[in-house]
């Protein structure tokens, strides 16, 4: 008795879970301004994603920042 319990209260939450996903998906955006602000947050990731990688983060070189002139 208990695994039948058990296993219709997996799936009952497998089943949330798949509506939840599938739902998901139905919701795109339709209007202009929304594809304009999705577009314009695709860009800035792209931007983001070269500007702080690790090899121009670590190999920029030395500015007259605070933590440049405390290591003179």
């Amino acid at each position: 008795m208990a695994f039948i319990v058990l296993f219709g209260g997996m799936s009952g939450l497998a089943l949330v879970l798949v509506v939840t996903l599938l739902r998901r998906s139905w919701n795109q955006t339709e209007t202009a301004e929304g594809l304009r602000i999705e577009q314009e947050a695709r860009m800035q990731a792209a931007h983001d994603r070269v500007s702080f990688n690790s090899w121009a983060m670590h190999n920029a070189p030395p500015t007259a920042s605070d933590a440049y002139q405390r290591r003179r």
